[in-house]
This record gives C-alpha cells, sequence and structure tokens, in this order.
C-alpha cells in the first residue's frame, strides 16, 4: 500500500524529513453511535491512539458495518489552541479525488462519448509531446490504471523546492497554478517506460483523465463530478476549492515538515491555494461522505455492471506486495487474508485513506491531520478489518 509500503510523492512522502515522529499528543474521545458498533471497535481505537501517541497530531475516522456507524476523533485539530479533533471533519483527500474522476470517465463510456481504449491525442490534442512523450501511444485506460509511463510531475526536485518543500512553500502557497504548468514540469522529462508494461503511479495521469472529462462533458470537471456523483448521493461535506485558500468548516489544521535541515520543525500548511491540486488532489470531504460514496461505488448504484468490472480490472503493483490497481480503485490483501477495495491519498497536510470490502457493507474511512507517522496507518487498516473476522470478510 503506497501510504505505508513505499514512498509516493504528493502523498505521505513530500520529503523523507516530513515523516518524523513528534510527541505531541493529546486526550483521545470517541463516539460512537451504536452500542455494538462500540464494542466492535476497540482495537481500532487503540490504534487510532498509537498512532497520536506517535506523533500523529490528530485523526478523525469513521466505519460502517453489521453492527451500525461508529465515530472516533482522537488528538488535536489546532496546535496552536489545543481544540481537538472533531469527528465530522472535512479535510483534504489527495488523490482519493482519482477515484471520483475515474467514475465520471466511466460513466461517459457507457453513455458512448468515449472508450477507454482511446488515445489521449484523440481528445486531447497535441498536449502530450516532446522528450519521448506521445500522447497517441497512451489511453484513457493506461491513464486511470497507471501504465502510461509518464513522469510525475510531483518528482521533479524544481518543483518541490518551488512549491512543496521549505522556503519555496511558503513563498508560492497562495499562487494559482494553471494544470499546464505542472504538465510541462511532467513533459520535460523522458517517460519512464513504454505505455501498457508496467505500473507507476503518477499524478500527471490523473490531470490529464480530469481534462479528458473536461473534453468529452464540455464543461469544467468540477461541474461533472458534482451532478453526476456530489448531488445524487448527498454528499454535503464534499466540494472542490478551486482558487481558495483554507478549508471549510467544520475542519481542523493541517501540518507538515517541510525543511529538510530542521526535521523538528512543523508547519502550518492549511492554507495553500486549491489550483496547485486541481484534478489529480484538490477535492475536500469528510470521513461519512467518503464512506457513503465508495459504498455506493461498491454497491453498483454508480456505474453500470460492466463498467464496474473494468474499474475493478487490476494491474500488479510491484512497489507494493499484495496490492493491485484497477481504475481509480486498488485492491489490498492484508496479512490475516482480508481482501479491501481501498483508495489513499495525500496533500501538504493530510493524509486520508478510505476501505471496504467486497461487497461494501463494511466501509472504513480516516484522515490524519499530518503528513509524518505514515508506520501506523497499516496497524489501524489490520485493528479494523482483521482484529473482528465476522465483521471484515
Amino acid at each position: 500500500m503506497r501510504t505505508t509500503r513505499r514512498r509516493r510523492p504528493g502523498a505521505v512522502a513530500l520529503a523523507a524529513a516530513a515523516l518524523t515522529a513528534t510527541l505531541l499528543t493529546h486526550p483521545a474521545h470517541a463516539a460512537r453511535d451504536t452500542p455494538a458498533a462500540a464494542a466492535g471497535h476497540q482495537d481500532t481505537q487503540r490504534a487510532i491512539d498509537a498512532a497520536v501517541a506517535a506523533g500523529v497530531p490528530g485523526v478523525t475516522a469513521e466505519a460502517r458495518d453489521a453492527d451500525g456507524v461508529w465515530r472516533s476523533a482522537a488528538g488535536v485539530g489546532d496546535l496552536t489552541t489545543g481544540a481537538p479533533r472533531g469527528e465530522r471533519d472535512r479535510f483534504r483527500v489527495g488523490s482519493i479525488t482519482n477515484t471520483f474522476v475515474a467514475v465520471v470517465l466511466l460513466q461517459m463510456e457507457a453513455e458512448g462519448r468515449l472508450s477507454l481504449d482511446d488515445t489521449v491525442e484523440r481528445h486531447l490534442p497535441g498536449l502530450v509531446t516532446g522528450n519521448g512523450n506521445d500522447g497517441s501511444r497512451i489511453t484513457v485506460r493506461q491513464l486511470l490504471n497507471h501504465t502510461s509511463g509518464l513522469t510525475d510531475y510531483f518528482s521533479d526536485p524544481q518543483y518541490l523546492d518551488t512549491y512543496v518543500l521549505g522556503d519555496g512553500f511558503l513563498r508560492h502557497r497562495y499562487d494559482t497554478l494553471a494544470p499546464g504548468a505542472r504538465l510541462r514540469v511532467a513533459f520535460s522529462h523522458p517517460p519512464q517506460f513504454e505505455p501498457g508494461t508496467r505500473h507507476a503511479f503518477s499524478h500527471t495521469n490523473d490531470i490529464l483523465a480530469a481534462l479528458i472529462v473536461e473534453k468529452a462533458g464540455g464543461r469544467p470537471y468540477e461541474d461533472e463530478v458534482r451532478e453526476r456523483i456530489v448531488e445524487p448521493l448527498r454528499l454535503r461535506a464534499t466540494s472542490h476549492p478551486g482558487t481558495d485558500f483554507g478549508l471549510p468548516r467544520p475542519s481542523g489544521r493541517e501540518y507538515a515538515r517541510l525543511f529538510p535541515a530542521q526535521p523538528d520543525r512543523i508547519t502550518d500548511v492549511t492554507e495553500v491555494n486549491g489550483s496547485q491540486f486541481w484534478g489529480d488532489s484538490d477535492m475536500v470531504s469528510s470521513t461519512r461522505d467518503l464512506n457513503r460514496f465508495y459504498g455506493a461505488l461498491l454497491r453498483g448504484w454508480l456505474l453500470p455492471p460492466r463498467q464496474l468490472a473494468e474499474m475493478k480490472t487490476t494491474v500488479a503493483n510491484p512497489d507494493a506486495p499484495g496490492s493491485s490497481y484497477g481504475l481509480g480503485i486498488e485492491r489490498l490483501t492484508l496479512g490475516c487474508g482480508a481482501t479491501l477495495w481501498y483508495h489513499d491519498g495525500g496533500t501538504m497536510g493530510s493524509i486520508s485513506l478510505v476501505a471496504m470490502t467486497e461487497d461494501g457493507r463494511h466501509r472504513f474511512a480516516f484522515n490524519f491531520n499530518g503528513t509524518w507517522a505514515a508506520e501506523t496507518l497499516l496497524p489501524i487498516l489490520d485493528a479494523e478489518f482483521c482484529e473482528a473476522p465476522a465483521r471484515s470478510r
């Protein structure tokens, strides 16, 4: 799994220094909707508390299963005031945005507006070019399952120094950044490999996928996501920021370690222009909305059977044993044998993960408002899905 088993630029590993633990803690608290749910999630609560003890500023989580709804919040939402993390906090979901985009593209395929085997060149002529990059050799499907070979713009050292790390972030955090600027960074590098030969996650793919949504739909991708998914499912905490800087309330602050030479320095990165993540990591949501969205998806409420089957057709992830990547969604087998569909994502100061069983009846979403102590993510997932097998499989 990306957030726990390898570096993933733009998620948990903005830089190696961002993963150093801190000892800032706050008393944990939990709110559970039913007594049965409370009894079934004690191990998960202990794992969440351990993440806070390991240095995560705060955690918010929600599980839904046969016993009901369980919500928990632990740690702090604001390191300055000491205000606790909220159970209904909104947060940036990072690359979980990809699943929303993939659903829209698959709906468009079902409507006959495009084919997954269309080339990128067909929809975005002349855009993917230079240094061996060729949009006529890459398909929409390869964007969605990250087998395009395109270099991740987020791995470019100059981009990291300008927009992600240290003083560069502080100087440019309020800049409006067009998608084309990030694509030019990506296409200044040659491809990593021939299209279709292997999987490697690249935020560049996701920007292109969002642009194809716009080309096929004739309107902003945000409108397509809102009218096709957000409004029908009544995802009231889910939104796109546009060029806004902050988070809608209720929400906590978000934190990162941006200075490699000062590994203990924690920076409040809550305010950042949303355009810098457009199309690949810009959406804001809540644990409740993520569980509702993924539950509807796995139960077949958003896609016809053929498109859902295409989404769940995976390619091997060579960097994450036990994990494989579909079209905007991933498959993971835990050590206990539980098989999940999931996606993770992160931005400057936020790590999020949503996972569910095959039938969508057991769902779990949680968020860290800090981008370190990533080693505590998998124990939380294990506690939720492995400690109570009757609920998990």
